[in-house]
C-alpha cells in the first residue's frame, strides 16, 4: 500500500479494494518503524488520524466520493492545526497548541483527508537544508548522510521514503522546489495569492506561498485542487477562479514554447547537472515543445535583494514572539526588557537570529534607503524581465538547484554558501510566478530536479508540462533504498 500514489489511493478506495482505514494504520506503522531514521515528523497524530479515517469511510458508505476523501497526509508544521502541537520548527512555540485551523487544513480536512501528524521544518522556515529545526536535522532518504533541503524537509523526506503519498509545504525561496529538487519529488509553488496564508505562521509575508509536495504531478494537482481558493480571511488571497487541475494534465505540448534563460548556466551549475537540464529538454522537443534561449538579465541581483526583503519581514514578522502572550518564556526575568530579550534569545536558534538582526538593520532609519528601498526597485526588474521573457515564451526551463544535496553540516559554518543553493528558485518568489521542480535524473546517486516556470496562475499548465514529461520517464518512479 505504501507505494501507491495518491491518484492511486483514490482509486483504490472508490473500488473498495481498502479502506481508508487500513491504509492509515499501514501507514503510521511504517512510520513509527522508519521515521526515526529520518526524523522528518515532529508530531504524530494517530487518534485523529484514526477518527478522520473511520470518518472519510462512512462519508465514502453513503455514496459520497472525491480523489482526497480518505487520503492520508501530514502537514508542514507551520499550518496551524486546532488542538495539536504547532511549533514552527521552534524550541519558541514548542509548547503552543493552535487554538484554530489554518485554511489550507481546513480546506483539506472537508475534502476528506486523513491527517497522520505535523513534519519537521527549519525553525521558521528559515534555510534550505531542514538542519536548523529545534528538533534536529530531518535525513535524506537517498542518502542520510545527506540534507533534504529545506525548509520543507521534513514533508519531502517522509514522502520521499514512502511514509505517505503527499504532504503540505510552503515554498519563501524555494522551500518547496528545493527539497523536491533533492528528494526526488514533485513539488509546486503555485502563484503568490492562490492558497490562502490565513493560519499559516508567516516568515517574510509578502513572499509566502502554500504549495503540495508529492511523487508526481498528478498528486500534485489533486492535492492542490484541495488547497487554492480564495479566502476572505487572507488580505493577500486573490479571488481568481480554481480550475480543474487534473482535467489539463494530459494536453499535447505540441508547439509549447520553452523558453531557457542562458544566466542559469553560469559557472556556479554543476556541468553534471546542466547535462541533465539538457536532457529534459530533448525530451520535451519529442512531445513537440519549441525550444528558445532568452534571458533573465537581472538574475544576478536576485540573491541580494531577496536575503535584504526576506530578513526585513521576518524582523517584523517575528516581534510578535515576546514572551508575554504565547509561546517560550524565560524562567523568572528580573523585568518586562529582561523577559523580552531572554524569551527571544533562548527560544530562537541561531539562523533566525541571523535574519531577525539582518532584517532590522536593512529597515532601521539610516539604511532603509541604502537597502530595503533598493531590493524592492530590484525585485521590480526581476518581475519585468519574467513578464518580457513570457511576451516570447509559454514556460521557462531550467535547473531547479546549482548542486545535488550536501552532507548535513557541510555548509554549517558558511551560511552565504547555503543562500546562493537558492539561486534558481527565490526569483519565482520575488516576481510571485508559480514555479514546479520535477525528477529528472540522479548525479553521484543523490536526486536532480528541473523547474519549471509559467505566468501567474498557470499552475494548470505547469502540471501538464510535468505529467507528460513523466508519462515518457521514469525517474519519478525511482524509490530510496530501504524504504
Amino acid at each position: 500500500m505504501h507505494h501507491m500514489t495518491l491518484a492511486e489511493i483514490a482509486r483504490g478506495l472508490a473500488d473498495k479494494k481498502f479502506s481508508s482505514e487500513e491504509l492509515t494504520q499501514v501507514l503510521l506503522a511504517r512510520i513509527a518503524q522508519l521515521d526515526p531514521q529520518l526524523n522528518s515528523f515532529i508530531s504524530l497524530t494517530q487518534e485523529l488520524a484514526l477518527s478522520q479515517a473511520k470518518a472519510a469511510d462512512a462519508r465514502r458508505a453513503n455514496g459520497e466520493t472525491g480523489a482526497l476523501l480518505g487520503a492520508p497526509i501530514a502537514h508542514k508544521d507551520l499550518f496551524c492545526t486546532q488542538g495539536i502541537r504547532t511549533s514552527c520548527g521552534s524550541k519558541m512555540l514548542d509548547n503552543f497548541k493552535a487554538p484554530y485551523d489554518a485554511t489550507v487544513v481546513a480546506k483539506l480536512a472537508a475534502a476528506g483527508t486523513v491527517t497522520l501528524g505535523k513534519t519537521n521544518m527549519d525553525e521558521f522556515a528559515m534555510g534550505s537544508a531542514n538542519e536548523s529545526s529545534y528538533y534536529g536535522a530531518v535525513k535524506n532518504p537517498w542518502n542520510l548522510e545527506h540534507v533534504p533541503g529545506g525548509s520543507s524537509g521534513g514533508s519531502a523526506a517522509a514522502v520521499a521514503a514512502r511514509l505517505l503519498p503527499a504532504a503540505t509545504a510552503t515554498d519563501t525561496g524555494g522551500s518547496i522546489r528545493q527539497p523536491a529538487a533533492f528528494t526526488n519529488l514533485t513539488g509546486l509553488k503555485p502563484t503568490y495569492g492562490r492558497v490562502s496564508r490565513w493560519g499559516m505562521i508567516a516568515y517574510a509575508s509578502s513572499l509566502d506561498q502554500g504549495g503540495p509536495l508529492a511523487r508526481t504531478a498528478e498528486d500534485c494537482a489533486i492535492l492542490l485542487q484541495g488547497m487554492a481558493g480564495f479566502d476572505p480571511n487572507d488580505s493577500t488571497s486573490i479571488d481568481e477562479p480554481v480550475p480543474d487541475y487534473s482535467a489539463s494534465l494530459n494536453g499535447s505540448l505540441q508547439g509549447l514554447r520553452i523558453g531557457v534563460p542562458k544566466e542559469y548556466f553560469s559557472a556556479g551549475l554543476d556541468p553534471r547537472i546542466a547535462e541533465l537540464v539538457h536532457n529534459s529538454v530533448k525530451e520535451l522537443e519529442k512531445l513537440g515543445a519549441v525550444i528558445k534561449e532568452i534571458s533573465l538579465p537581472n538574475m544576478q541581483h536576485a540573491i541580494p535583494a531577496y536575503y535584504v526583503i526576506a530578513p526585513a519581514e521576518a524582523s517584523s514578522n517575528l516581534s510578535r514572539f515576546d514572551g508575554v502572550r504565547f509561546g517560550y518564556r524565560c524562567e523568572n526575568p528580573e523585568n518586562l526588557i529582561d523577559q523580552y530579550k531572554r524569551s527571544r534569545g533562548e527560544g530562537f536558534g541561531a539562523e533566525v537570529q541571523r535574519r531577525i538582526m539582518v532584517g532590522a538593520y536593512a529597515l532601521s532609519a539610516g539604511y532603509y534607503d541604502a537597502y530595503y528601498l533598493k531590493a524592492q526597485k530590484i525585485r521590480r526588474l526581476v518581475k519585468n524581465d519574467f513578464m518580457a521573457a513570457f511576451n516570447e515564451v509559454d514556460i521557462i526551463l531550467g535547473p531547479t538547484t546549482p548542486n545535488p544535496a550536501w552532507k548535513l553540516g557541510a555548509k554549517n559554518s558558511d551560511p552565504v554558501a547555503e543562500y546562493l543553493e537558492d539561486v534558481y528558485t527565490i526569483t519565482a518568489n520575488l516576481a510571485g510566478l508559480p514555479g514546479l521542480s520535477m525528477p529528472a535524473g540522479f548525479v553521484d546517486g543523490l536526486p536532480v530536479g528541473v523547474q519549471l516556470l509559467a505566468p501567474y496562475f498557470q499552475e494548470g499548465r505547469l502540471l501538464n508540462v510535468a505529467h507528460q514529461y513523466q508519462l515518457n520517464t521514469d525517474w519519478h518512479t525511482r524509490t530510496p533504498t530501504g524504504f
